[in-house]
């Protein structure tokens, strides 16, 4: 029943997590609808543009909160909240009608959405061996690229059935509450709590996992992490990879536009080789972390950024034809999604460990997306020269 109770809890939180997207893809789908409604009345391009970039700084700021509250109240709890409060602020926007209620619900929706992969970390790390993190999480982190996926997907066949872009919020929310009540059934918080025994603890977290819960102060977990030099690098590392990660989200379609002269819907169908040569590094690196490495992620994250400085360099140079161009994008999914996959997962499982991994997965993904956020401001659109 242990094994039975395992599966069902992590298959609830990949499809739960991938739901969230449900109600963040949704934006994307139905911006140029919202636009041809509203444009009369002020809101265009550049007004969604600011919607959602309110909604990233609000997401990067909830990240932090989501993470702590989930290791003081249970990661159960705010992942199933974050989705019932995502859906309430998804049906809100559908019922608006102007500027202000669309940015307040966004704002609120990115906000408690945030909670959803501090309370997936902390379940996670509740249910397996420290000696496991490496491939869960590679199969968790394959969510948020399969929902973003299906999300477009099921959300776009409605458009072509003539919905209109707020039935298309409500069908999102609908959705999402669905598989809300899906895994309230079936995400368990814990093993204890099926009267199972905890898995094995890292020996070497950075908090003591035989010390009581709830004597774990949230400014007792942040003073042992800021003081922790293995920490602060994993810190570094997100802001740099996920402005990296972020750029090459936003941009790689005007890039194979740009250099490799492609068409935009040739670019478009193209630059979807990033996230599936990321994909499969994910799981590669996942497995390999596991097994032939044992544990030892911070070795592969260098075997893969080595090669990627290399590969950036080359983009900057001048190429003729679209072969090279292509090749080198993939080959930044292959070398960056895997090991960038590990910073909010497993290893801020392995430092955090059952006490504290959902607080070092927010802070670690809080200050990621603070980089991304960032590297996407400082673009001027020239994309040759940012290359």
């Amino acid at each position: 029943m242990r094994r039975f109770w395992q599966v069902a809890t992590t298959a609830g939180l990949f499809a739960g997590y991938s739901g969230y997207y449900l109600c963040r893809s949704n934006l994307a789908v139905a911006t140029p609808l919202i636009i041809k409604e509203f444009g009369s009345q002020g809101i265009d391009k550049e007004t969604m543009g600011q919607i959602a970039s309110a909604g990233v700084i609000a997401y990067a700021v909830g990240k932090v909160a989501g993470g702590m509250v989930g290791d003081a109240v249970g990661g159960k709890r705010v992942f199933v909240f974050g989705m019932v409060a995502s859906v309430l602020a998804t049906a809100a926007f559908g019922l608006g009608g102007g500027l202000a209620v669309f940015m307040a619900a966004w704002v609120f929706n990115r906000a408690v959405q945030s909670m959803g992969w501090g309370g997936l970390v902390k379940i996670a790390a509740n249910w397996f061996s420290y000696r496991h993190y490496g491939r869960v999480m590679a199969l968790l982190s394959l969510s948020f690229l399969f929902g973003d996926i299906v999300a477009k997907l099921w959300l776009g066949q409605f458009i072509r059935w003539g919905f209109d872009w707020r039935e298309l919020f409500f069908i999102a929310a609908a959705t999402l509450l669905a598989l809300a009540a899906v895994c309230a059934w079936a995400v368990r918080n814990n093993p204890e709590s099926m009267g199972f025994e905890p898995p094995e603890a890292n020996p070497n977290t950075l908090l003591k996992d035989d010390e009581p819960e709830a004597a774990v102060l949230a400014s007792q977990v942040l003073r042992t992490y800021f003081r922790s030099l293995p920490f602060l690098l994993l810190l570094a590392l997100s802001f740099g990879l996920t402005a990296v990660r972020e750029a090459f989200n936003f941009w790689l379609p005007t890039y194979l536009v740009e250099v490799a002269d492609l068409s935009e819907g040739a670019a478009s169908q193209f630059s979807s080789l990033y996230p599936i040569f990321g994909m499969a590094s994910i799981l590669l690196a996942g497995v390999l972390s596991d097994t032939a490495l044992r544990g030892k992620r911070g070795l592969l994250i260098l075997l893969g950024c080595l090669p990627l400085t290399a590969v950036l360099v080359l983009m900057t140079t001048d190429s003729t034809g679209q072969t090279l161009p292509l090749v080198l994008s993939s080959a930044v999914g292959l070398l960056l999604l895997g090991p960038y996959s590990f910073l909010a997962g497993a290893m801020s499982m392995d430092m955090g460990g059952r006490k504290g991994a959902a607080t070092a997965a927010g802070l670690v993904d809080g200050v990621g997306y603070l980089g991304g956020t960032l590297s996407l401001v400082s673009q001027r659109f020239n994309v040759n020269e940012w290359l």
